[in-house]
């Protein structure tokens, strides 16, 4: 029986709550500082409140340490470590190995491989496992086949995998792009959204390919209709992006998945559960299509694949809800099965395929009044909803509540009576009295007055010849011991500590000068084949990372940028996407090479087609 974690995503205390509520079996969290998404930022006492209250099912509270670190941020970093221990979270992401020495047997942790350590072989799983890490969040390109078997040559490491929300275009942790424009570093949580730029596609001739368009947004991944390929794969954790989206995209894309999840389980009894307790009811029914997205694809889950990228717009396009029927001065109607709300917010393509949003005003029926009638809207042209009020509203109030069921047992003892569920018990010690009238229903009903407590109880069991007085009182007071140990219970379930040993360290370091990793340097010109991970060396950025990996001294981009840098690895490939891939069937280029990326303001960066690994790269200067 293998287990099945939904990871869901909280900007907020609240966000964290609402996602426990909905179905998540994790949340994962940023601290004050030193997260992914330095904008979704959280203190100790929000995070020790959001531990107590998932600990309540037998969720988890995972938080986010995985920028690079730089020296003079040691100190804090380690006593942020020590308070998050106090906290009670369950696990802490990282990328930088300097954490793996800062954590002492003061603050020992469950550590996580962030994404941002570029996790996409067996053997980089395998070396973080020496390390003594007991999870590895894999990169977001592996396709079902490449998951599995990784999961077959390292078994004993828990996979988690993102199943939704927005996509990096480079692999994680080894984009530079912002950088290098705006000195915002991506790898300290900071990123300027370089992939959703507009650009030029240009050729070695300055021929413009393409103009102005979004080339290397992606969509968002979607793989709901993956789960069951995903866990038979040997994923165990099942990641949704998005701790910078808001509450009502956090209710609705957990309660998709965790009800996908639970009909896997009901599927295969035998093969898996669900990582936590409780079951959940909704006052709305989940619709993936009306939060927000830029379009969906399942990116490279099923091998690669046509459409990966949203080009006419980085913005979110969400559910498609008909076509224009017929036009007047001031409204129009809509053919198509959707029903609309005043309020809702809709959008199109233009003719410049340009997105342009409007606001509707008043609905009759089909028939739509604008605010103000948008330009370029004429028959036949598809719109699309991006923001449903109906939806919002539902989602503005409690819409989830979970509860764990339970079956309470009342049995008499020789001192008085006992109440039990699972291996939990607590004790009456009172005179037995018997009962001149029929009690059964008052006991039900006192004993099931769970009110606001996470439990829900099924049934309450009695001997047919039970036939004691029990004051409601005392009916009351035997209930609420119950619910105090089972509380304590859960304010106790935790993740097994870590604490990386010296042996499994040094075996790792040892590993660094072997040949057992094989990484391109793509930021020397040397054609070699360096010891792993020579790409993340670029992320070293204090001493203390620099010891453990053998370096003299921090080489992160952030502090030594190069001239002619690799700015992004992508397995996203503009020659593929345009049609022009020869090597999957595609038309021969009739373009010079190098291509180039050209922003609105000159500014150029040259492309490098990697056909025998299948990647884009993309460089900071051109030559």
């Amino acid at each position: 029986m293998r287990t099945l974690e939904l990871l869901a995503p909280a900007k907020n205390l609240e966000s964290g709550m609402a996602a426990i509520d909905h179905g998540a079996d994790a949340v994962y969290i940023g601290a004050q500082h030193f997260g992914a998404r330095a904008a979704a930022g959280n203190s100790v006492a929000d995070i020790q409140q959001l531990c107590c209250y998932a600990h309540q099912f037998g969720a988890k509270v995972y938080v986010t340490v995985n920028t690079i670190i730089y020296d003079a941020e040691l100190d804090a970093t380690r006593h942020l470590l020590a308070d998050l221990q106090q906290a009670g979270v369950d696990a802490i992401l990282v990328q930088d190995m300097a954490l793996l020495q800062l954590s002492t047997l003061h603050s020992p942790f469950s550590f996580h491989a962030s994404t941002q350590t570029d996790n996409r072989t067996a053997a980089k799983v395998r070396w973080l496992r020496d390390l003594g890490f007991r999870r590895v969040v894999l990169a977001r390109e592996l396709s079902v086949s490449e998951i599995s078997a990784i999961h077959e040559a390292v078994p004993d490491v828990e996979l988690e995998v993102f199943v939704h929300g927005a996509l990096c275009v480079s692999y994680s942790g080894l984009c530079y792009a912002s950088q290098h424009c705006f000195q915002r570093s991506a790898n300290r949580g900071e990123c300027a959204q370089f992939c959703r730029m507009q650009f030029d596609l240009v050729d070695a001739d300055g021929c413009v390919i393409e103009h102005q368009r979004h080339l290397l947004s992606l969509k968002d991944l979607c793989l709901i209709d993956h789960l069951e390929a995903l866990a038979d794969a040997g994923a165990s954790s099942f990641k949704i992006e998005g701790r910078l989206k808001d509450i009502a995209y956090v209710k609705n894309v957990t309660a998709a998945y965790s009800e996908r999840l639970n009909q896997i389980v009901r599927r295969h009894p035998d093969c898996y559960r669900r990582a936590s307790l409780g079951r959940c009811t909704y006052t709305f029914e989940p619709n993936l299509a009306k939060t927000f997205n830029r379009g969906y694809t399942t990116y490279f889950a099923d091998g690669r694949q046509p459409d990966i990228a949203s080009f006419d717009t980085p913005k979110a396009m969400g559910e498609f809800v008909g076509t224009v029927k017929e036009l007047r001065s001031n409204s129009f109607s809509v053919a198509g099965t959707a029903r609309f709300a005043n309020g809702d917010g809709l959008c199109f393509i233009n003719a410049d395929r340009q997105l342009v949003g409007f606001r509707v005003n008043r609905v009759e029926g089909n028939r739509l009044f604008p605010q103000r009638m948008p330009d370029g809207l004429h028959h036949g042209l598809r719109l699309y909803r991006n923001s449903d009020q109906a939806l919002e509203r539902l989602l503005a109030k409690p819409s989830a509540e979970r509860k764990i069921q339970i079956t309470m047992t009342l049995t008499a003892t020789d001192d008085g009576f006992c109440l039990s569920t699972g291996n939990v018990a607590a004790k009456l010690p009172i005179a037995h009295q018997i009962a001149t009238k029929p009690q059964h229903d008052n006991i039900v009903r006192q004993l099931t007055k769970l009110g606001t407590t996470p439990f829900s109880c099924e049934d309450v069991i009695m001997a047919s010849d039970f036939n004691f007085f029990i004051p409601s009182s005392q009916l009351s007071e035997l209930r609420r011991t119950l619910v105090e140990q089972l509380l304590q219970n859960s304010k106790e379930r935790k993740c097994p500590d870590f604490q990386p040993s010296t042996n499994s360290v040094q075996s790792a370091r040892s590993d660094l000068q072997s040949d057992r990793y094989e990484y391109k340097d793509l930021q020397s010109e040397k054609k070699t084949t360096p010891a792993y991970p020579q790409s993340h060396l670029y992320n070293i950025a204090n001493h203390m990372a620099a010891s453990f990996y053998g370096a003299d001294e921090p080489t992160a981009y952030e502090l030594h940028p190069t001239a002619d840098a690799v700015l992004m690895q992508c397995r996203h490939c503009l020659r593929y996407a345009l049609g022009y891939c020869v090597k999957h069937g595609g038309k021969r280029p009739t373009w010079r090479e190098p291509l180039y990326l050209r922003l609105g303001d000159g500014r150029r960066f040259r492309l490098e087609f990697d056909c025998t690994n299948c990647q884009m790269n993309i460089y900071a200067t051109t030559r």
